[in-house]
């Protein structure tokens, strides 16, 4: 049962509830929590003398700053007489991360919550401007890889691209090499599709897309891809380096991260301009098509 008093008051900049549903697991959580406190009408205070929890980690669940546990969920559900609304929203959130690899889950965090992400991608498609299609036939042909958990993989890839649906999406500059467009990841009716989505995604204000020719000769980025995600709220960029092993590709080091932002811009300098790299992709689809 609820109790009856006035909710505290909240700050007027507040942003509506459902515009952060691409956000990181904690912070998407945390709002709902603090959402249904409010409609339940407990101040942060009141709450914490129903559910054994200090004021303090309260406020950090609110704020996105400590992940919750399913239990903690549970007792919030009863506080509010919600059912499971809390726990089945965590689930939820936990699955979609569980679709994705061990080593690719720190990276999911950093990803949702970056302001703006720097990319080069010298093999295929980038996974956040992949197709379904395009996703479905990288995907599934991972060594040992069922047809369901292909299809798993797959949903939680095309969850990802959400984030480009934000009313406020993070801003992507991305290089790609020219052979990405020739390589024959699926059949040529797949293949259209995926390059028609690139040109499509580079009429958005937030993404920047060039390619880089083979006659511009350039070797700086063929010992593989990588992104730069900066980051909100003063916090130091993070990188994301491609590679064939399943170690730790996430690096917060901040020489490496600088190292490779300076590739980035050496690669940049000897792509074409967006408007020529928009004309190439054009060709390249009539290629495809006959």
């Amino acid at each position: 049962m609820s109790i009856a008093v006035e909710p505290e008051p909240e700050p007027d900049s507040e942003p509506e509830f459902d515009t952060y549903s691409y956000e990181s697991t904690r912070v998407q959580f945390g709002r709902e929590l603090r959402k249904y406190r409010i409609l339940s009408g407990f101040t942060q205070r009141q709450l914490c003398t129903v559910v054994p929890i200090a004021v303090s980690h309260l406020s950090m669940l609110e704020n996105g700053h400590r992940a919750p546990t399913r239990k903690l969920a549970h007792q919030l559900d009863e506080a509010f007489d919600l059912g499971t609304t809390l726990v089945d929203l965590l689930d939820r959130l936990d699955r979609t991360a569980a679709q994705l690899p061990q080593w690719f889950r720190p990276w999911l965090e950093f990803e949702r919550e970056a302001e703006s992400m720097r990319m080069w991608e010298p093999l295929m498609v980038p996974g956040l401007l992949q197709t379904e299609e395009y996703a479905r036939a990288v995907l599934s042909r991972e060594p040992d890889i069922t047809d369901e958990e292909a299809e798993e993989r797959v949903a939680a890839r095309m969850d990802r691209q959400g984030i480009l649906r934000r009313p406020k999406p993070p801003t992507l500059w991305i290089v790609l090499d020219e052979g990405i467009l020739h390589r024959p990841i699926a059949d040529p009716e797949v293949m259209r599709g995926q390059l028609q989505h690139l040109l499509e995604a580079a009429e958005s204000p937030w993404i920047f897309l060039q390619v880089l020719p083979y006659d511009a000769h350039s070797v700086i980025g063929l010992l593989g891809g990588f992104v730069i995600a900066d980051m909100s709220k003063n916090a130091p960029p993070v990188a994301y380096i491609d590679s064939q092993t399943i170690g730790n590709r996430v690096s917060e080091r901040l020489e490496e991260v600088k190292r490779l932002g300076f590739r980035h811009n050496l690669i940049r300098a000897d792509a074409l301009p967006r408007s020529d790299s928009r004309d190439m992709i054009k060709e390249a689809i009539q290629r495809w098509t006959t």
